[in-house]
């Protein structure tokens, strides 16, 4: 297999796990951009990439995802800062490759390949500065039958059958070629495929439910699009306010209503207007609303959900995972000398609850927009005795790209996970409505005001994922670790002893 046929197939693979996000969502798409990808870094024959070449074949794999999963961040700070998180990313998988390659020279190397991958996403969703962990293949899974294995080890399983049916498929391709019958490959296929379907058929299961409550989903929208709305605060918390009273309107008598992040900039609690607005909308609905605001305590300014009701205010979510690069600006005065746009990051400080609130007696845990991604954030909160889940979240400055829908299916995918509904509350979409094993029921239009309603399942109880998804994870990334680190000294003790010849 030549070079550049090798370089195009892993790019190849990059386009088509690219293709599984939302809002595409061909979850099959990933399997076979996994399998191109381990195809391009194999051995045929006596043809075997270099390392240094198989770090190049994972450039262009990882290239190929993140150009397609990431320019809404351009509409934020521009195409170049787009680019170059693209690329950094992609240097994670290319420095990984390298690993792999060594792997797959192995006998059974696809039998290691998938916890070698888990170990690479493990790292770059870690590190530095929290990682990034939007690209997890996990997520463009959730349309498929391998999302119902999050329940059981969270996106880390997940991810890791998606790499280990992908490995099979490419034992296929390589059988195919070399006129062999892979029956470990076809096994392994229909095994983890059969598991994903067999673990769908327990989602959601009823001796988890305590009760049920009518949860309600506030999308007031933004007078326009774009940085410059944030310079529009009270017309935003008055789209919300409005939206509100809307609903009060139909007499549907919703227990909680979840406002999104940001739905009113205008902290409350030094604006006495900004309150009186908030305190109106509680009273035409008569119920508690979680209401997205921005508050400063002694320890600087914070990104807050707190709970109003007709009684008074309430319990109260700091956000503990904030957004690098966005909500905190780690390095400041060093990223200064490559781009002013830092200064446009906040400096916001993370809170230290444990992602719980109480509405009406109801215990709600809530995950504020980027914090969905980060595992703790709702497992600790399922933890802490949530029997519902909120995503409040402001997409509004990502316009219309895929943001929205991406940031959804990370939703969709802790529901299953932990066994829980979820309300996903946007100031400007995607606001949607998810049950326990996933499912959106409703869901809103992006840039249009709108609101929700469903009676949904109060659960209790903790998934396989919950108690031992982190476990499970540090244990197969462990394990991936280890398996790259014996294939590079393998492969370095092999050179060495061919140079004292």
């Amino acid at each position: 297999m030549r070079g550049g046929l090798r370089l195009l197939t892993a790019i190849a693979g990059g386009v088509a796990v690219y293709a599984s996000y939302e809002p595409t969502g061909w979850w099959w798409a990933a399997i076979l951009g996994v399998a191109l990808f381990f195809l391009a870094l194999s051995p045929w024959g006596a043809d075997r990439p270099r390392l240094r070449f198989g770090a190049l074949l994972g450039l262009g794999f990882g290239l190929g995802i993140y150009l397609g999963v990431l320019p809404w961040i351009g509409e934020f700070v521009g195409a170049l800062p787009y680019v170059a998180l693209a690329i950094v990313l992609a240097c994670y998988i290319a420095l990984g490759s390298v690993a792999l390659t060594a792997v797959l020279r192995w006998r059974f190397g696809l039998a290691a390949a998938p916890l070698v991958y888990l170990f690479i996403e493990f790292c770059q969703s870690t590190f530095p500065f929290g990682g990034f962990a939007w690209v997890r293949l996990a997520w463009g899974q959730i349309a498929g039958p391998l999302a119902a294995l999050a329940r059981y080890g969270g996106p880390a399983l997940v991810t890791l059958a998606v790499c280990a049916v992908g490995a099979a498929l490419t034992a296929l391709i390589l059988a195919a070629f070399r006129r062999r019958l892979s029956l470990a490959g076809a096994v392994c296929v229909v095994v983890v495929l059969a598991a994903g379907l067999g673990a769908g058929t327990r989602l959601d299961p009823e001796d988890t439910r305590i009760g049920q409550t009518r949860a309600a989903a506030i999308q007031g929208n933004v007078p326009r699009m774009g940085l410059d709305f944030n310079a529009q605060r009270r017309a935003v918390l008055a789209n919300h306010v409005r939206e509100t009273e809307r609903l009060a309107a139909e007499d549907v008598d919703p227990d909680i209503v979840i406002w999104p992040e940001n739905a009113s900039d205008v902290n409350p609690f030094l604006d006495s207007s900004a309150r009186a607005m908030i305190e109106s909308a509680v009273a035409a609905v008569d119920a508690p609303i979680l209401v997205g605001t921005l508050t400063r305590d002694e320890v600087g300014a914070r990104n807050t959900m707190v709970v109003f009701d007709p009684h008074g205010v309430g319990d109260h979510h700091d956000k503990k995972y904030l957004q690098p690069f966005g909500e905190t600006m780690p390095m400041r005065d060093f990223f200064r000398l490559f781009s002013d746009y830092v200064d446009q990051a906040g400096d916001f400080k993370p809170g230290d609850g444990d992602g719980t609130v109480h509405m009406r007696g109801v215990n709600v845990g809530v995950a504020t927009c980027y914090e969905v991604i980060v595992d703790a954030a709702y497992r600790d909160a399922v933890h802490a005795g949530a029997e519902i889940l909120a995503t409040p979240t402001n997409n509004a400055t990502f316009g219309f790209t895929d943001m929205t829908y991406q940031q959804l299916a990370m939703s969709r995918m802790r529901a299953i996970e932990l066994d829980r509904a979820v309300v996903v509350a946007a100031t400007s979409g995607v606001s949607a409505i998810v049950t326990p094993d996933g499912t959106v029921t409703d869901q809103t239009a992006i840039f249009e005001h709108d609101h929700l309603v469903a009676d949904l399942p109060l659960k209790r109880g903790l998934t396989p994922a919950a108690r031992w998804g982190r476990a499970f994870e540090w244990t197969a990334v462990m394990m991936g670790g280890a398996l790259a680190a014996l294939a590079l000294f393998t492969v370095r003790r092999r050179t060495h002893r061919r140079g004292t010849k």
